[in-house]
């Protein structure tokens, strides 16, 4: 398949609709014209998906979502760092899915020695740290970071700028990992000033389910993936 014949659909987790126009900015900038994405919010889901339950609400709108455009687009994203739902979409999809954390994650390991996640609240760090080891990036991974509360007179950019020069300068992290979707748009300044790779994890997916759709890969459905047989 051709490049500019690629059509991708981004599903934002979340009914933040503020959000899912940022999302889609960032994918329209990094598509450039050369294949065609589009993303939506998910109906009936909270505004944010912070915990478990979040994701629980969000999975019935995430399928409708799945099952109503399954057919017309050629690859999906879930544009959550969290990965809500991604195996059950793995285990519907024909087509690729992938999630913005798996994404970005696994990228990181191919760029430098290790990895720092930063998120932007403490108590989802271990999830973060639940997901790393669930996707066995353990090894990879130097830290997860959150703001310190003493940073909120700061700027956003400010912020996750000192948090990440922490992860570089403390815990020895060769990559950024921006885990949240909410981040996007502030790598490239990032990586400016810390003069390593930041990972914005939209833009990360997005490397790689088109070159799977252009590819002709999918995923497997020999075994953990492989559902009910009807």
């Amino acid at each position: 398949m051709k490049m500019r014949d690629i059509k991708i659909l981004i599903i934002n987790p979340n009914s933040n609709q503020m959000m899912t126009e940022a999302i889609q900015r960032t994918a329209v900038a990094f598509a450039d014209g050369d294949f065609i994405v589009d993303t939506v919010s998910t109906p009936g889901a909270p505004e944010f998906i912070d915990y478990y339950m979040d994701a629980a609400k969000a999975a019935p709108g995430m399928l409708k979502l799945f099952k109503e455009n399954e057919d017309q687009y050629d690859g999906f994203v879930v544009a959550c760092h969290s990965d809500p739902n991604l195996d059950l979409l793995k285990e519907i999809s024909s087509k690729p899915v992938v999630g913005i954390g798996e994404a970005s994650m696994k990228l990181a390991t191919m760029l430098g020695h290790s990895f720092s996640v930063i998120s932007t609240a403490e108590h989802s760090i271990p999830n973060k740290q639940a997901m790393i080891q669930n996707y066995h990036l353990e090894k990879y991974n130097a830290s997860v970071r959150a703001p310190k509360n003493e940073h909120t007179s700061l700027s956003a950019e400010e912020i996750f700028l000192n948090t990440a020069k922490s992860a570089l300068e403390e815990d020895l992290a060769e990559v950024i990992v921006l885990g949240c979707a909410g981040l996007s748009g502030l790598d490239k300044n990032l990586s400016r000033e810390l003069e390593i790779p930041v990972l914005d994890s939209i833009v990360s997916a997005l490397v790689i389910v088109t070159g799977l759709v252009k590819a002709g890969l999918s995923i497997s459905k020999k075994r953990r993936y492989s559902g009910i047989q009807n």
